[in-house]
């Protein structure tokens, strides 16, 4: 997949790669992006049914690998419009993307919900588009749950952990983040809050409001400085 180029948009492999894995390295005078994208419902270790569009972790882990060793990749673009998923592997994902050295810019489209919204900030530089959404929301498990105190504490702990990423790499305060997570009142079936792009980035969550264009700009801007 790394040696996929596309100079024109009509390269030849350019659009397997972007059916295969909604992904386009993209070379131009600024630096080569190669722009990956969050989509549907990220997948844990329970594969999803084949009507569901998903984000699988075991294929973006290997390939954020392959883009930091790649040394034709100056920057990473992430697209994000996802309803959340699986808390590990979203977690998982988002850990990877900030522990890379290349700049790096995601941009919330459409929706940066629950899991995603780590994968929103994981980046060295976040972007939302005015009409995105976030959902800001406790952890919540479908399905059978043991009802005992240890099942609540691991849920405790797993918010946690949530928290502790989330706050590192974005400006959003601690207490903040958690109000959002409580809130009674915002949403009709549900405890948490809904953001939308001008609130996400007043609350510190995400960095800038913008589109594409201003998405890029700042990841070549990062690219030029490097």
């Amino acid at each position: 997949m790394m040696e996929h180029q596309n100079e024109n948009n009509n390269a030849s492999g350019a659009e397997p790669l972007i059916q295969d894995l909604g992904a386009d390295l993209t070379k131009g005078k600024h630096g080569n992006i190669y722009t990956l994208t969050i989509i549907g419902q990220v997948e844990g270790h329970q594969v999803l049914p084949e009507n569901v569009k998903t984000t699988k972790y075991e294929h973006i882990l290997p390939l954020l690998a392959g883009i930091e060793e790649d040394d034709e990749i100056d920057g990473v673009l992430l697209l994000l419009n996802t309803v959340g998923g699986d808390i590990e592997a979203g977690l998982a994902i988002a850990e990877m993307v900030s522990g890379m050295k290349k700049p790096s810019v995601s941009l919330v489209l459409g929706g940066g919900h629950s899991i995603g919204i780590p994968l929103a900030v994981c980046t060295k530089r976040s972007f939302i588009t005015p009409t995105a959404s976030m959902t800001v929301h406790p952890v919540r498990m479908t399905g059978l749950v043991v009802g005992a105190p240890q099942t609540y504490r691991y849920f405790q702990r797993i918010q946690e952990q949530i928290e502790d990423f989330v706050t590192a790499n974005s400006r959003i305060s601690r207490e903040r983040f958690e109000r959002y997570m409580m809130a009674t009142g915002e949403m009709a079936t549900d405890v948490g809050t809904i953001l939308y792009g001008k609130e996400a980035v007043a609350s510190g969550l995400i960095d800038e409001l913008g589109g594409i264009s201003d998405a890029l700009a700042c990841l070549r801007g990062m690219i030029e400085k490097r």
